[in-house]
């Protein structure tokens, strides 16, 4: 019998913790947490999720802006509006949402903003402090992920792991993660030979391919962990990167959607109140 990993119910749970925190802020007459989101162009998947994020931040009391700006902004305007949110008081967490436009290189983006508002945990300094296991900020989807094992008592100490893709967004920081928690960490990628015998040997199996049902159910037993991060639309339905069977088999799954997803959401938040509180610490 699989046990779902129900992001949605946990991320509820820690809006609801988020929510008590801020109104009791409130109530001593400070001002609430706030995150702001840049976005760059047109794209019609990156405006759902800066809805959503700006959204789920009023769903708890957060004060949340988005900064759209036009397709064709130069790299200069957009490090000006960074600059800008740098040194704004008022701004606690600073999101920029990829993917920017070719003629923008992420990475003098990312790079430009301050890390103590790098509530995407992206910036070099941060990436830096979760490899040294120093305090910092951890990029949301890794995370939302250990959050969500951790909450349901999933054992990761001891048990090999398996993370599939490597992106810095997911796969390199979760490895750490998880290796911080004393997994045995496997990172598997598109130049992996022998992924189908890696699957089968591995406890823990995290899937961020970045295609759809790439992952076979028949390589997924009922001792395995599976959390699939991947989220695509295929005939109208929502699918993630292993084949849906593979959730009816395996001891425990996160279900696509209302699996990693939610958990990101949450982990961004839990970060902007982070961000916050080390801002006010520094003022009092």
């Amino acid at each position: 019998m699989t046990t779902i990993l129900d992001g949605l119910a946990v991320s509820k749970a820690i809006r609801a913790s988020l929510k008590e925190e801020t109104d009791a802020l409130l109530k001593q007459d400070k001002r609430a947490p706030s995150l702001t989101v840049v976005i760059v162009g047109n794209d019609p998947a990156s405006q759902t999720y800066v809805n959503s994020k700006v959204k789920q931040c009023k769903s708890v009391g957060f004060s949340s802006q988005a900064i759209s700006c036009e397709e064709d902004t130069t790299q200069e305007a957009l490090l000006e509006i960074i600059h800008t949110l740098n040194h704004d008081e008022h701004v606690d967490g600073i999101l920029v949402q990829l993917p920017l436009p070719k003629h923008i290189d992420e990475n003098v983006i990312i790079e430009a903003i301050d890390p103590k508002k790098d509530v995407d945990g992206l910036h070099p300094l941060n990436v830096g402090y979760l490899e040294l296991n120093r305090p910092g900020f951890v990029s949301c989807t890794p995370k939302g992920i250990v959050r969500l094992l951790d909450w349901y008592n999933v054992e990761i100490e001891g048990k090999r792991a398996l993370v599939i893709g490597r992106s810095r967004l997911v796969g390199k920081p979760v490895s750490t993660l998880l290796t911080q928690k004393n997994a045995t960490v496997t990172l598997a990628h598109s130049k992996t030979k022998n992924l189908e015998e890696l699957v089968r040997s591995n406890d823990i199996i995290v899937v961020a391919m970045g295609k759809p049902e790439a992952i076979p159910s028949s390589w997924i037993s009922d001792q395995h962990v599976l959390v699939d991060v991947g989220i695509h639309r295929v005939d109208g339905n929502l699918r993630g990167d292993v084949d849906r069977h593979a959730y009816e088999i395996a001891a425990y799954a996160t279900p696509v959607p209302k699996g990693v997803g939610p958990m990101t959401i949450a982990s961004l938040l839990e970060n902007t109140m982070i961000a916050y509180k080390l801002k006010e610490c520094q003022h009092d």
